[in-house]
C-alpha cells in the first residue's frame, strides 16, 4: 500500500524529460536532474556560445586641413570674426597660417576649452563665426580714441628710402662735382699738351711720373675721357675722385691707360693723389683719410 504514494513522489521530482527513458536513466535523473536532457540521450547540452566582440575603432584624428584650404573668402571671414572678438589685429588676408592669426587662434579655443593647435576644424569655424555674429557691436567714441601708430618700415622700404636720398644728394652735387673734374680735365690736357709742363704735373706728382715713363717708352697720349667718380665732403673741404682714361699710342698701336685723381678742392688743390684705377684698396684709404662723405654714391 506504500509503493504508489514513493512513485508520485519520485515522479514530481524527475524532469519531465526523463519520462520515457531507462530505469538507470531515471536513476541518474533523479540524482542529477540538471544532467538530464530533452533529447533523451542523457548528456548536457553544449553551453550557448557568447557574442563575438567587436573591436572598437580609433577615434578619427582632427580635421584642420578643410579650414586651411577653404576658399579664400571663407578664411578672411574667420579673422574678421577672431577680429570681432578682439583676438586678431593682424591684416584681414586670408592668411591662416601666419603667426598673427595661429596665435588668434590659439587664444580662441583656449577661452572655448579646445585643443590649442592654433588651426580650426569645420566645427570649430563654425563656432567661432557664429560667436562672432551674435557679438554686440561697439561703436567708437572718435573723442576717446587715439590713431594707431604706424608699422615699421620694411627693409625694402628703407633701401628705397635710402636710395631716394642719395639720388636726392647726388643731384645736388652734380653741379661742382662736374665742375671739379672738368678743371682737372683742363690741367691734365694742357700738361700733356706742354710735354709735360704745367699745374697737373706739380700738383700730382703720380700722374708726372707715369707721363714721364710712358714718354721715355716712346708712347705718346692721345684722347683724354674723364669722368667722376665719387664727390662728398671731407674733413679739409669738398672731395673729388675723377677716373680719367688715356689713348696711350706706340708706332702702330695704341690702348688704353686708366689713372684715378683724387684731391680736396682748393687754390691749388690740396692732399692730392693719383693710382690706378685697379688700385682699389689704396682709393678707398684716401678716401678714409679725408673722412669722406659721399654724396655721389
Amino acid at each position: 500500500m506504500m509503493r504508489w504514494p514513493l512513485v508520485v513522489a519520485i515522479l514530481a521530482v524527475i524532469p519531465l524529460s526523463a519520462l520515457g527513458q531507462s530505469a538507470d536513466q531515471v536513476e541518474r535523473c533523479f540524482q542529477n536532474p540538471a544532467g538530464c536532457t530533452s533529447g533523451g540521450g542523457g548528456q548536457a547540452a553544449p553551453p550557448a556560445s557568447a557574442p563575438p566582440v567587436t573591436a572598437s575603432r580609433p577615434a578619427a584624428p582632427p580635421d584642420y586641413t578643410t579650414v586651411l584650404q577653404s576658399p579664400e573668402p571663407d578664411r578672411r571671414k574667420l579673422q574678421e570674426s577672431l577680429r570681432t572678438l578682439d583676438k586678431y589685429n593682424g591684416p584681414i588676408d586670408g592668411d591662416l597660417k601666419s603667426e598673427a592669426s595661429t596665435k588668434a587662434i590659439t587664444e580662441w579655443q583656449k577661452s572655448h576649452g579646445y585643443t590649442q593647435v592654433g588651426k580650426l576644424t569645420p566645427t570649430e569655424a563654425v563656432t567661432l563665426n557664429n560667436e562672432a555674429a551674435k557679438a554686440p557691436i561697439r561703436r567708437l567714441d572718435p573723442s576717446t580714441q587715439t590713431a594707431a601708430p604706424p608699422p615699421p618700415p620694411s627693409n625694402a622700404d628703407l633701401l628705397k628710402a635710402l636710395q631716394a636720398k642719395r639720388a636726392a644728394a647726388r643731384k645736388a652735387a652734380e653741379p661742382k662735382a662736374e665742375a671739379a673734374m672738368q678743371s682737372l680735365a683742363k690741367d691734365v690736357k694742357a700738361y700733356v699738351a706742354a710735354d709735360g709742363k704745367g699745374a697737373a704735373g706739380e700738383e700730382f706728382t703720380d700722374f708726372a711720373k707715369w707721363y714721364a715713363e710712358n714718354k721715355s717708352a716712346g708712347r705718346t697720349i692721345g684722347d683724354i675721357t674723364p669722368a667722376v667718380d665719387d664727390y662728398g665732403q671731407g674733413k679739409a673741404g669738398a672731395a673729388t675722385n675723377a677716373e680719367v682714361k688715356f689713348d696711350v699710342k706706340q708706332g702702330d698701336k695704341s690702348y688704353r691707360q686708366c689713372l684715378l685723381f683724387a684731391w680736396v678742392e682748393g687754390t691749388p688743390r690740396k692732399n692730392t693723389q693719383a693710382f690706378g684705377c685697379d688700385d682699389i684698396g689704396a682709393v678707398e684709404k684716401w678716401k678714409s683719410d679725408q673722412g669722406l662723405k659721399s654724396d655721389w654714391r
